[in-house]
């Protein structure tokens, strides 16, 4: 009896353990998406590269600011008398004034300051300040077009990964019924079986079909936690997932042409846009190389205090100079010429990237219109499955069919079954890859 209530409470406190375990919560795909960028690392990633670029803009505008530095030395010296007073020495003897005085002179030691300012401004220089300026605009205009790639992943990530576990959930669903309908018509067989209605082949035949039935529902089980630790993963979170998902396998019908979803993706593709960025910044780093061929003026000033004592004399200078450069052994040639292959490359690139969106989106188009050709036949074929089986369940419950005939079309139930599940399943993601291929939203979730 002790032993009985042990095991009655250890059950209790399993049940409230499992029950304390299920999602209390549930969360739409929107709000998934929501969860994935506020989480994902490589959005943050991008985020941290757009402050650098931001950063660099910054670099680039300080060469236009005035640069201001500020010295204080302090030197402890030692120097002969001849060159504190300018008087000609030789063995020992100092001449002063045309007298010649041979004696043993020390030489003075003492301290020396010197403090000050100095300042440097780029006066005029073609331009080319404000070429690199803009260089380093388009580099970051093209890191936040890079970022947006990244968000546009990371959504069709959530999408695909918040779909597949729906889909998991109802071939989990089908493997359940498929258990079900195959142990109802194990019991079925026996009890013919018992009355001498039926074979012995027909119990054995009910019994491995569910065998069979059970086996793909422990694999069904198993891809529903593999789809959930997935979605985990496009959502960026590092914690197990503690609330459930909504279930808006809906389909929403999206009418496209070709030609439109390429007009789009061409305009909004932010692949495109961080490319022609990068263009942009290569010739404005053109400009500025090419500039080196010309002058630049140069202003400066100087105001510094100096002394061997207390207070330091004081003296100051203020100028400008003009800076060309007349042989740097083809430097800046080879640097023109670098940056003009450079953007010839990202030219080609483009085009290459223009042709792969372009495949992109009639890849998308095509696989949207076979999915939703797909549901209506999968629909149909449905449909009739479960005619056939009612059909089978009737024939073999009279005696007029067998035991093949109903398990033939308990499978074709079931994979008309998994078919329709596949079909919503192709449907819901080939919208999210088309979204993703011309970087809009098509259908409302």
């Amino acid at each position: 009896m002790r032993m009985q209530l042990l095991i009655m409470i250890g059950l209790a406190l399993f049940v409230r353990s499992a029950a304390a375990q299920e999602p209390t919560t549930t969360k739409t795909l929107g709000e998934c998406i929501a969860i994935a960028v506020g989480n994902h690392p490589s959005l943050k990633a991008a985020d941290a590269s757009i402050e650098a670029g931001s950063q660099r803009v910054r670099e680039a505008v300080s060469n236009y600011l005035p640069q201001i530095n500020a010295l204080y030395a302090a030197n402890r010296r030692q120097s002969s008398p001849a060159v504190l007073t300018g008087a000609q020495t030789q063995n020992n003897c100092t001449t002063v004034n045309g007298q010649t005085v041979c004696a043993a002179m020390s030489s003075p030691t003492f301290n020396f300051y010197n403090t000050g300012f100095n300042l440097t401004q780029i006066l005029f220089d073609f331009g080319q300040n404000l070429n690199t300026i803009r260089a380093a605009q388009a580099s970051e205009q093209s890191l936040a077009a890079d970022r947006s790639t990244q968000f546009d992943t990371v959504v069709l990530n959530a999408k695909q990964a918040y779909f597949n576990v729906l889909a998991a959930r109802r071939l989990l669903a089908v493997a359940d019924e498929t258990v079900r309908q195959n142990q109802k018509h194990l019991e079925q067989a026996q009890g013919r079986f018992n009355v001498g209605v039926a074979a012995k082949f027909d119990v054995t035949q009910a019994q491995v079909q569910v065998a069979q039935a059970e086996l793909n529902q422990v694999t069904a089980r198993n891809n529903v936690a593999i789809a959930r630790e997935t979605l985990r993963n496009a959502l960026g979170l590092t914690s197990p997932i503690d609330f459930d998902i909504v279930d808006n396998f809906d389909v929403h019908a999206v009418a496209i042409t070709e030609e439109q979803a390429l007009a789009m993706a061409y305009d909004k593709r932010p692949e495109v846009q961080s490319i022609q960025a990068q263009e942009r910044s290569t010739t404005e780093q053109i400009k500025s190389l090419q500039k080196n061929y010309l002058p630049n003026v140069t202003g400066n000033g100087n105001y510094y205090w100096s002394g061997s004592d207390y207070p330091l004399q004081s003296n100051w200078n203020i100028g400008a100079s003009v800076n060309l450069s007349l042989f740097n052994g083809g430097l800046t040639t080879a640097q023109v010429g670098e940056q003009r292959a450079n953007l010839l490359n990202l030219k080609y690139n483009e085009e290459v990237l223009r042709q792969n969106i372009a495949l992109e989106v009639r890849q998308a188009v095509l696989n949207l219109q076979q999915a939703g050709e797909s549901i209506r036949v999968s629909e149909k074929g449905l449909q009739q499955a479960r005619e056939n089986l009612d059909l089978a369940e009737g024939r073999y419950g009279t005696g007029v069919g067998n035991i093949i005939e109903l398990t033939d079309a308990q499978v074709l139930l079931t994979t008309a079954e998994a078919n329709y599940v596949q079909a919503l399943y192709s449907y819901k993601t080939a919208v999210a890859a088309l979204e993703k291929a011309t970087a809009q939203q098509l259908a409302t979730e």
